[in-house]
């Protein structure tokens, strides 16, 4: 592996129809060669940041939505890229997950991030320290997957490749209440 993520030719790229690849790559921020699943969370962060997104019962909708379309485009993808990585997620799945990965599962397909960082934000508070907590902790738990997670990872096609994404971002969204509170308990009253 050479350290980029591959780009399809257009023959194999012909495989999966332009709209398919774009949703699944996050708009292509999936093709930045390093730490891709940082930068596809960053992109769902942006998009949450879009106004009207997050209020009026808007973001319930585009989380179901999310769902369904990041399964079948992830799903398409993964099943014309297979198992492609780049050099950053090898080394963070030969890390912190070193069992074998059955599932396809290409660093290019970031959707499952986007959703992720949606769950993550879903009825936190608006301001940047809440934001930049549940950013850092969806990576640290869609990175560690701890179960189940791992357990989701392994579902066939495009639902092994979201739902673990899913129970990060649920993860995260806990964890971030959990940080607010404490933050306020004991930094915010001066304990």
């Amino acid at each position: 592996m050479n350290g980029t993520v591959h780009q399809p030719e257009a023959s194999e790229g012909s495989r999966v129809p332009f709209a398919v690849r774009l949703i699944a790559t996050g708009f292509y921020t999936g093709y930045i060669p390093w730490a891709s699943g940082t930068f596809g969370s960053l992109a769902g962060l942006l998009l949450f940041l879009i106004p009207g997104v997050a209020t009026g019962g808007m973001l319930p909708v585009l989380l179901v939505l999310g769902l369904g379309i990041g399964v079948y485009t992830s799903g398409r993808v993964a099943e014309a890229e297979g198992n492609r990585l780049s050099r950053s997620a090898a080394a963070a799945k030969a890390i912190f997950q070193p069992e074998r990965h059955l599932q396809a599962d290409p660093s290019i397909v970031v959707i499952d991030e986007i959703l992720g960082m949606w769950i993550s934000l879903a009825g936190i508070r608006v301001g940047l320290t809440p934001y930049i907590t549940a950013f850092v902790l969806f990576r640290l738990f869609d990175v560690l997957k701890p179960q189940p997670a791992r357990y989701l990872e392994r579902l066939p096609g495009g639902w092994g490749i979201m739902l673990d994404d899913v129970a990060a971002g649920l993860y995260a969204n806990v964890g971030t209440r959990v940080v607010l509170f404490l933050w306020t308990l004991f930094v915010n009253s001066g304990g």
